[in-house]
């Protein structure tokens, strides 16, 4: 295919693009920006496309293959690496809770419903969310795994129940 060709192929298809990026993104700032940046690297690649190959499915997997790249870069850079001992993967967002005196209170306020929690069930839950598994649980209290699950179960009800009014 000749520039000039080539060139009238990516122009047409560019509203078939702009629908397609906009339904992988949800936003239309975000597919105007897939949508230039998949035009950049289609003209960028012009000599790696062969005539035989559906123009418009070759240009739509660039356009797709772009935004699950973009999307992996910003889940990894929202990646917390725990350096301790252990030395555990996280994939949580940067968010601590204490953003404001009103997160501060309210983790407060979640603390000490656990602690007023008696032993049978604050254990097993701190425990639990502290990251031990339900085995290890089972092991150090010397009970079944069955009433470990249910010990926190019945405390994460509690809480919820106590916390209801913290809510969004």
């Amino acid at each position: 295919m000749k520039n000039v060709e080539f060139e009238n192929e990516l122009v047409a298809l560019q509203s078939n693009m702009r629908n397609f990026a906009f339904s992988l993104t949800l936003n239309r700032d975000d597919a105007e920006d897939l949508l230039q940046d998949t035009t950049l690297k289609v003209l960028d690649n012009q000599e790696k496309f062969t005539d035989n190959v559906n123009f418009k499915g070759w240009v739509l997997t660039i356009m797709k293959n772009i935004f699950i790249n973009n999307y992996r870069k910003i889940v990894r850079n929202q990646t917390v690496v725990d350096k301790t001992e252990d030395l555990h993967h996280l994939n949580l967002p940067q968010n601590s809770g204490f953003d404001s005196p009103e997160g501060s209170y309210a983790i407060g306020e979640i603390s000490n419903s656990i602690a007023a929690f008696s032993d049978e069930y604050r254990i097993p839950f701190s425990m639990h969310i502290q990251g031990f598994k339900y085995e290890e649980i089972a092991q150090h209290m010397n009970l079944p795994i069955g009433t470990v699950k249910s010990r926190i179960f019945l405390a994460r009800k509690r809480l919820q129940e106590q916390l209801k009014d913290y809510r969004d």
